[in-house]
């Protein structure tokens, strides 16, 4: 991998592509873990049906799945689940079309990030775990 006459080291970067998504994914499923009830809470503020169990597939997703991949698990099938999650947390939790004002603009940015960040886990899943992994596919 090459940029601008500097080589990349391939495993590096994947290494630090897999560490860089995991770390958002794992500190906000230890959240969820921590103050469970209140996780819970909230989903079911927001309308989601089973809101106990929605709060225990955040956690399994966010916090396992993050975990997994920072260690090169079966990195790339669990990226495109982590990519599907991310975009249905998007669409369940930043739907900015349905609201006004400044709210509207924070969930406007909130929801793009969330495509944005499917995105990596889907060039993550493409491009594999690299070699410092510790199951390759």
């Amino acid at each position: 991998m090459e940029l601008n006459g500097v080589k990349l080291p391939r495993d590096a970067a994947l290494l630090f592509a897999r560490l860089a998504l995991a770390s958002l994914f794992v500190l906000l499923g230890w959240q969820k873990l921590t103050a469970f009830g209140p996780t819970a809470a909230y989903m079911a503020q927001d309308g989601l049906p089973l809101p106990q169990l929605a709060a225990a597939i955040a956690v399994a997703m966010e916090l396992g799945g993050g975990l997994l991949i920072a260690l090169g698990v079966l990195v790339s099938p669990l990226a495109l689940l982590m990519a599907a999650y991310t975009l249905v947390t998007g669409i369940v939790g930043h739907h900015y079309w349905t609201m006004q004002g400044a709210l509207r603009a924070d969930m406007f940015i909130h929801f793009w990030k969330n495509v944005a960040i499917a995105g990596g886990w889907v060039a993550l899943s493409g491009a594999g775990p690299g070699r410092w992994a510790l199951i390759s596919r």
